[in-house]
């Protein structure tokens, strides 16, 4: 019943992380858009209410004409819309599920004996570690150096370094697949802690300041607007992490510390392409191509780095039935999928469930080879090469 309760939570849970997740990075996507795409306004009347910019777009049969005010408006409408609980609800949902999967069962999902033998306590605090301690020193970078001269470049540069060690780390402790969601949940908790931290207290005290009749201090807008474009750069890393658990070819690389790394700076180059694409429209910038370009050449570097080496034949027999895989199932997969533990509702310890879920069984053992999770189990080459060609004959379980 536990882990039928766990199965629906974490059903609930995605798909609640998914949706929030899709109203923040939309949300987020569209304001750079918007800001990016103002130009000085034309009317009269708008200069001297203080509008720095404009933006005439037409989408759904309406016309739309959104303003940005370079500082305050003439006057605060009743009505204020504020930007923060789709970043609140993404984390809260996102910790949820990375709660019940991950640290709810650390022996199977974030501990790897041949990579680092830990107590299921001892990995549990290091994983809510890599989380705090990433914000602290990153947040560090960008109150002592945000505010300098070149300070976007040097802050660049150093959370870049940043991002490379923490997924070194990661990789040298945790199993390929934590260790790439844990780099997600790492950079979407910077994220949301820059809402939290940061981009809201500084609107709340500039509202403060305008209700009150004080003088509004630009460098609020400042910080807020850093932390803003910080986060729409972990946009597409972020995505990557979260959806890369299902590609076992790159976590379970030897080098999947560099395979990370490469398709988060692939990500963040690809943004950045389409963040100056639309002041390339206007004339601001040149063509941003090149960023697209090295994006683009750095996921097929991958590609042609990852390819799959030749591999020697297995020796199988011409066909095997379900008595000779039984023992293997029985010795690599029961213990996850059996009557006590029956692991995402599948159950292998019966011929009839077997043959129910043989589809299933070629995908995640002898395609993806995700299965058993971090190989807990030692499945060899030549035992995923049996559930191949049973596969092949038929699936026969008689």
């Amino acid at each position: 019943m536990e882990t039928y309760l766990l199965d629906w939570a974490n059903l609930l849970l995605r798909w609640l992380h998914v949706i929030v997740a899709i109203a923040w990075i939309g949300s987020s996507f569209y304001f750079v858009f918007l800001d990016s795409s103002l130009t000085p306004p034309e009317d009269e009347q708008l200069k001297i209410d203080g509008v720095s910019g404009e933006l005439w777009a037409l989408h759904g049969g309406g016309f739309y004409h959104p303003v940005k005010f370079a500082g305050a408006p003439p006057k605060l409408p009743e009505h204020l819309h504020w930007f923060y609980w789709e970043s609140y609800s993404t984390w809260l949902s996102g910790f949820a599920l990375f709660l019940i999967s991950y640290l709810w069962s650390p022996s199977v999902y974030l501990i790897d004996p041949n990579i680092m033998q830990w107590s299921p306590a001892g990995a549990i605090a290091a994983a809510l570690a890599f989380l705090v301690v990433f914000w602290l020193l990153y947040d560090a970078i960008c109150r002592t150096l945000g505010q300098t001269d070149n300070g976007d470049a040097k802050v660049g540069a150093l959370v870049l370094v940043l991002v490379c060690i923490a997924a070194y780390a990661a990789t040298q402790m945790f199993a390929g697949r934590a260790a790439f969601l844990l780099m997600g949940a790492m950079l979407a908790t910077s994220m949301s802690a820059n809402v939290f931290f940061w981009i809201i207290p500084g609107q709340r005290t500039v509202v403060a300041d305008i209700k009150a009749g004080r003088l509004v201090d630009p460098i609020h807008g400042k910080r807020g607007k850093q932390r803003s474009v910080h986060n729409t750069y972990f946009t597409l890393p972020v995505l990557f992490a979260m959806l890369s658990n299902h590609y076992s070819f790159t976590y379970a690389n030897e080098h999947n510390w560099l395979i990370l790394i490469g398709m988060m700076f692939a990500g963040a180059a690809i943004r950045q392409f389409f963040v100056m694409r639309h002041g390339f429209k206007l004339g601001r910038n040149a063509h941003p191509w090149p960023y697209a370009a090295v994006g683009v050449v750095a996921l097929l570097a991958l590609i042609v780095w990852l390819k799959p080496a030749p591999v020697a034949a297995v020796a199988t027999p011409e066909t095997v039935g379900y008595a000779q895989l039984k023992p293997v199932i029985e010795q690599r997969c029961v213990m996850c999928h059996g009557e006590a533990l029956q692991s995402k509702g599948v159950r292998l310890d019966q011929p009839a469930a077997v043959k129910q879920h043989a589809q299933m069984i070629y995908q995640q053992v002898v395609l993806m080879k995700a299965m058993p999770m971090n190989n807990a189990t030692g499945l060899t080459d030549a035992e995923r090469a049996l559930f191949a060609q049973w596969f092949m004959d038929g699936a026969r379980t008689d």
